[in-house]
């Protein structure tokens, strides 16, 4: 079974993680974010996964540190799920569509963190949350989930919509990634 569980407290989070990356899309989780919790609902359910996401943040700050930290265990628990059940079919793409937008992710389980990142959005926040630290969530995740990820909002007016749209491509993107593989896909023969 491809499941890790990790936890992780710094003076400005305390943070439970436990993925199941063979689930049937159970969510159960509270970073004290509605918003942020709604697109981690979404991940979970659209990726087929099961999450447990449990986490106090410095929330009095803002929700920086709270969605970082939360990305880089989350991304850390994916790597540790998959650590020891290669292959897999490494690579997935999706493009979603949320109502006037469309999101699109690429990615690539290489062991080699890289993300581009190509969306603007027109408000501030979404909720409770910064719009921009979409890109430092899903900066967060890829580096320590150490896979390459490309994600861009093609086109859209509303940002919930846009970022909806973003973590569904995500969630699909990653499905197909994490499927097993009869062989290694690489020409190195090592990721």
């Amino acid at each position: 079974m491809r499941k890790a569980e990790l936890s992780r407290v710094t003076k400005e989070t305390d943070i439970y993680v436990s993925v199941n990356l063979d689930g049937t899309g159970n969510a159960n989780i509270d970073t004290g974010i509605g918003f942020f919790d709604h697109m981690l609902t979404a991940l979970c359910v659209h990726g087929g996964f099961d999450f447990e996401i449990q986490v106090k943040g410095d929330l009095k700050v803002d929700c920086h540190h709270t969605i970082e930290d939360t990305g880089i265990v989350l991304g850390s628990a994916f790597e540790l799920a998959l650590r020891d059940t290669l292959p897999i079919r490494r690579y997935g793409s999706a493009y979603i569509p949320m109502d006037e937008a469309l999101g699109f992710v690429a990615l690539d389980f290489s062991n080699r963190p890289f993300l581009v990142f190509d969306a603007a959005f027109s408000s501030d926040r979404i909720g409770q949350m910064d719009t921009q630290m979409i890109e430092e969530f899903l900066r967060a995740f890829a580096f320590n989930a150490k896979i390459t990820l490309h994600s861009k909002v093609l086109y859209g007016v509303n940002d919930h919509h846009k970022a909806e749209a973003l973590f569904k491509a995500l969630a699909h993107a990653l499905k197909d990634a994490v499927e097993p593989a009869g062989a290694l896909l690489s020409t190195k023969g090592v990721l």
